[in-house]
C-alpha cells in the first residue's frame, strides 16, 4: 500500500463558553485546527487532526502545522502508511523536531491501519478495557465564585474530575482552590493546574496554603527544576505536563520522583505512536496518566478515546473530551461523553467519518 495524496484542511472551532482562559491572562476564543487526510492506492483513506492551544502555550502554533506539512508531506508520497514506525522515521529524517507537525500524519496512519486490519485503533494500541473511561472537565480561569459554580454545573452533568485553571495571583488562586473544594463530593478529584504560571516562591505559598485541601498541584512553574523544587516542599500529589515532552524527560522525572501523575498530550509527543510509547513506559514504571492533546475537535477526541480506552484503568488518572467544548462537529461517529465518561468508537480505525461540508476544500494538497 502506498500514500498517493495528502490533503490538508483548516477548520475554526469556536467555544461554547466564548473563551478559554488560563495562566498569565492567556485566552483563546476560536481554535484553529488542522485536519489531514491520507489517500492510498488501495482506496483506503485515513484522517488525523492537530490543534495547538494558541501560539503562547507550547512551542507550536496553528499556521506552523501547515507550514511544516508543506515541507514534510511531499516526501511521504509513495510511503506505506501501515508501516507506521518506518513512516515516523521517514518523517523524522525529513523534518528535524517539530513533533506537533507530524502528529496528524501519524494519527491518520493509525486510522488507515485500523481500517485495513478491520479493528478499532484501541485494540491495536493494546486492547479495550471496560465499557468506558473517566473524563475531566477543565474550568476556565474566572473569579473563585464563578469557578466553583462551574464545578457545580459540571458535577450535575456527571463529571467527577475537575482541572482548575490557576497560575494567576497566588492569593486569588488559593481562594479559587478552596471555593471549588467546598462543592466537591466523595470520590471527586480536584487538580489545580497553573500551566507554568507561578514563580517558585508563589507556588510554594499556594502549596502551603492548600495543605488542608485534597488537591493535585499541576505544573506550577515554567522549568522542570522549579517544579521539582516545589514538589520537594509539598505533600500534595503532583502532576507534570508541559515539562514532559519526550521519553528522556519522562525517565528523568521518574528518577527524580518528580511527579505522581504525568500528562501525555498526543500532539506534544508527535502522534499516537510516540504517545503510546510514553504510555507503555508509564505502565512499566507505575506512573498514572492523564491522556489528552493540546486541543481539537472530533478527530482528536476519537484518538484520545482510543489511547485512553486501551490503557488499564488503574493507570488512567483521566482523559478529556475536547469535542464537547466546541460548537462545530467535524466528523460523524465521534465519541460523545455520557455522565462524565466516554468510550472509543467500535468501528475500524478511528471510527469517525469527517464531514466534507464542514471541512470544505483543502488548503493544501500533495501528490
Amino acid at each position: 500500500m502506498k500514500i498517493t495524496r495528502i490533503s490538508v484542511f483548516q477548520v475554526d472551532l469556536p467555544l461554547h463558553e466564548g473563551s478559554y482562559k488560563w495562566s498569565g491572562g492567556k485566552s483563546v476564543e476560536v481554535f484553529d485546527s488542522t485536519v489531514v487526510r491520507i489517500d492510498t492506492d488501495a482506496g483506503v483513506s485515513g484522517h488525523g487532526e492537530v490543534c495547538p492551544l494558541g501560539p503562547v502555550y507550547l512551542p507550536s502554533y496553528a499556521r506552523g502545522v501547515r507550514a511544516g506539512l508543506e515541507e514534510l508531506a511531499p516526501q511521504l508520497i509513495g510511503e506505506d502508511p501501515t508501516q507506521i514506525e518506518r513512516l515516523n522515521r521517514t518523517m523524522d529524517a525529513a523534518l528535524k523536531g517539530h513533533p506537533y507537525v507530524k502528529s496528524a500524519i501519524d494519527m491518520a496512519a493509525w486510522d488507515v491501519l485500523g481500517q485495513v486490519a478491520g479493528m478499532p485503533v484501541c485494540e491495536l494500541l493494546g486492547g479495550r478495557y471496560g465499557d468506558d473511561f473517566v473524563l475531566y472537565r477543565a474550568i476556565s480561569q474566572e473569579t473563585p465564585e464563578a469557578m466553583a459554580a462551574s464545578v457545580t454545573r459540571y458535577r450535575e452533568e456527571g463529571y467527577r474530575r475537575f482541572q482548575l485553571k490557576v497560575g494567576g495571583d497566588p492569593d486569588t488562586d488559593v481562594e479559587r482552590i478552596h471555593a471549588a473544594a467546598t462543592v466537591l463530593g466523595r470520590g471527586d478529584k480536584l487538580i489545580a493546574d497553573a500551566n507554568t504560571g507561578w514563580l517558585r516562591h508563589e507556588a510554594m505559598r499556594v502549596a502551603a496554603a492548600v495543605r488542608d485541601v485534597d488537591v493535585y498541584i499541576e505544573q506550577p512553574c515554567a522549568s522542570y527544576e522549579e517544579c521539582l523544587s516545589v514538589r520537594r516542599h509539598t505533600d500534595r500529589p503532583f502532576v507534570l505536563d508541559e515539562s514532559i515532552d519526550g521519553i528522556d524527560t519522562l525517565l528523568r522525572g521518574h528518577a527524580d520522583l518528580a511527579m505522581d501523575v504525568v500528562n501525555i498530550k498526543i500532539g506534544k509527543f508527535g502522534g499516537l505512536s510516540r504517545a503510546r510509547q510514553a504510555r507503555d513506559l508509564c505502565l512499566t514504571l507505575g506512573i498514572a496518566m492523564t491522556l489528552e492533546d493540546t486541543w481539537g475537535g472530533d478527530v482528536v477526541t476519537a484518538a484520545i478515546a482510543h489511547l485512553a480506552h486501551s490503557t488499564p484503568p488503574e493507570f488512567l488518572f483521566t482523559a478529556t473530551d475536547f469535542n464537547s467544548y466546541v460548537t462545530v462537529s467535524i466528523a460523524a461517529g465521534a465519541p460523545r461523553r455520557t455522565r462524565g465518561r466516554m468510550a472509543a468508537p467500535a468501528g475500524p480505525g478511528l471510527g469517525v467519518r469527517p464531514r466534507a461540508e464542514v471541512l470544505g476544500e483543502p488548503v493544501l494538497v500533495f501528490g
